[in-house]
Formats: structure tokens, sequence, C-alpha cells
């Protein structure tokens, strides 16, 4: 009796126990890969920004439904996505690394679209292996399990979001200095970019008085949507241009929410997961370059080796998965985690939902 019940834990203390000895063979793999290399990133923002606000530029200013028209929103919409990735990265940063960069994006993008970097600090729960696929990860909700509706309710948020954005910064804001409770209630619901509704970030005793930065970065994006609303309501500012811009706030966003979709397989309904388990709940996209390019920019396609190994820069991803697939066993479970596109991480993630 005794042996029929320990042998399922000794058995899946094995497999970790194998997943964290391959987690040591990779590492000494792409040991070399680890530096951030501030002329990548800067080259990479710079451009991609510069790129951005050119096509928003020409999107307002063609003529509606023109071929111009539709090719500025197109490549608005993706390189809008591609800069606002960037977050990510810095999320991942050393408080003392490339600090000029995060406050540079902050201030050229983060304020114009109303994403500043304060609300992925939640991003540090998803990376969490005690939180990880659990209530306390906002990035995770159970999509790839019955009942299939999560799953569209997950697609009809997309409208939603500029509107969630704008709701925070132009009312939320003024509104959580009126009282401490208020503020701390703010912080804890309402500051995090997540996919999981009832997620409640728990703040730490410094983060309940922001940091100036914070702050400066919250009234800035108060003023920017005050003084826009009010020349649209003043009729100084033609109601279309917020209409367009919030049609492709919509778009670039949903680009997002879209490509979460296959960055895990969604299938865990709230226990805690083994090393192992977390990292083949991640997905690895290693195909179709063209559209995993502009889908998964920014090395979203390597998510996996991300939740492997999430201090590693994302110009180096590549490079690390091209050596850790010449080089890992064959029973490595990094080589489970690989799909050869969007389209099929999609379907898994429905026959899911659908099962």
């Amino acid at each position: 009796m005794i042996e029929r019940l320990v042998e399922p834990l000794m058995a899946a203390r094995s497999t970790d126990d194998a997943a964290r000895l391959d987690l040591r063979h990779a590492r000494e793999i792409i040991k070399d890969l680890f530096r951030h290399d501030a002329s990548i990133y800067w080259a990479d923002f710079l451009v991609s920004l510069s790129i951005a606000y050119g096509a928003v530029a020409l999107y307002l200013t063609s003529p509606w439904f023109s071929p111009l028209f539709v090719v500025a929103f197109a490549v608005a919409a993706l390189a809008l996505f591609r800069c606002g990735v960037f977050i990510h990265e810095i999320a991942h940063m050393p408080g003392d690394r490339l600090r000029c960069f995060r406050a540079a994006w902050n201030i050229l993008f983060a304020i114009p679209t109303l994403t500043p970097s304060f609300t992925y600090q939640s991003h540090a729960e998803h990376h969490n292996p005690r939180h990880f696929g659990t209530a306390k990860d906002g990035e995770y909700v159970a999509l790839g399990t019955p009942p299939a509706r999560k799953l569209v309710l997950y697609l009809l948020i997309v409208p939603l979001l500029p509107a969630l954005a704008i709701f925070r910064f132009l009312l939320l804001t003024p509104v959580s200095y009126l009282h401490p409770r208020l503020r701390r209630l703010v912080l804890e619901r309402a500051s995090s970019f997540v996919i999981n509704p009832s997620y409640r970030r728990v703040l730490s005793s410094d983060e309940r008085r922001p940091a100036w930065w914070t702050i400066a970065l919250e009234v800035a994006i108060f003023l920017e949507l005050a003084v826009f609303s009010g020349l649209v309501a003043s009729g100084r500012l033609d109601w279309t241009v917020a209409a367009q811009l919030y049609i492709l706030g919509m778009c670039s966003a949903g680009l997002n929410w879209v490509r979460t979709l296959a960055a895990h397989r969604y299938r865990n309904t709230g226990a805690p997961m083994s090393f192992e388990e977390q990292i083949e709940d991640s997905i690895t996209i290693d195909g179709q370059p063209l559209i995993t390019g502009l889908l998964f920019p920014v090395g979203l396609r390597y998510h996996a080796l991300h939740h492997w190994f999430p201090a590693l820069p994302y110009h180096s991803l590549g490079r690390a998965h091209r050596r850790l697939m010449a080089r890992l066993p064959a029973g490595s479970p990094y080589r489970r985690t690989v799909r050869p596109g969007f389209l099929r991480a999609a379907r898994d993630l429905w026959r899911g939902a659908t099962a």
C-alpha cells in the first residue's frame, strides 16, 4: 500500500530532477549569451519608433481606405506592437542596467501609448515558480481547458483594451489620490497588464508609496488624455482623429492579445506545477519566419526558452535556441515545446478548450 502511494511521488521527483539536470546542461551551452547589448536595444527601438510614428502620421493624413491609408495602418499597428513589447525586456532588466533606455522608452513611447513600465511589474509573478499557472499569476488563464467560452470571451475583450487604459489613467489616476485606501485599491486591481481578471497584485511596502517616476508617468499620461479630450470636446480636433487612434490602439494591443494565445498551452487549472511542467506548458514557435517575426517580435517566439532562462536578452534567444536544439538530448523537455507556427499552437489550444 505504501509503495503504491510513494511510487508516483518518486517518479515526479525523478522527472523534475532530470529537468533540472537538463537546465544545468543548457546553461553551460549558452553561458556566454547573457550580456545585454545596449547598441542593439537602442537601434531596434529607435528605428521601430521612427517607423511607427511615421506610419501613424501617414495613416491620419491619408484619404480613408486608400491604398496608402491601409498600408500605413498595418505598418503602424505592427511597429507600435514591436515598440510596446520592449516593456517585457524592461521588466527583466536589473535596476542598474540600461537606465537611460528605460527612461527613453517611457518618455518617447509609453506616455503617448498609455503603457508605462510600472504596469508590468506584475510580470515577476508569472516567473515565480510557486505562482506560475495559479491564481497568483496574472498572465495565466486555463484557456486550453473546457469550456470554450473562456477562449471566446478572452477574444471579445480586444475592442475594450484602449478604453480600459483610458479609464485607468484619465479617471482613476486623480480619484486614487483622494484617499490612501483608494490609491492602494487602484494599484492592486487596476495597474497591471494581465489577462486574468481575478488577479490582485500584492504590493510590497515600497510599492504602497510609489516612486516619484511612477507618479510622474501617471500625471503625464493623465494630462495628455485630459488635453486631448478637451481638444476633441471643444471641436478643435476632429472626433474622427480620436476614432482612428482608438482603432489603431485596439489593433496594436490586439496583436499582443492574440499573440499571447501561443505563449502557453494554458492547460493548468490552478494547481502548483513542477519545473518540467512549467517548461512544457510554454511554447516555442519555430517556423514561418515572416509571419512569426511580425507576430512574435523581440524574441517572443522563444517563450519556452525565456521561461527557462528569463535573464537572456532578446537578441540572444535565437542563437541560444539553435545551440540547444543541436546539442540537447533527444528526450529534453525543451524539444517538446516546439510548434511549427502560430496556427498550430492556436489549433492545439482550441482543441484543448473544446475537448
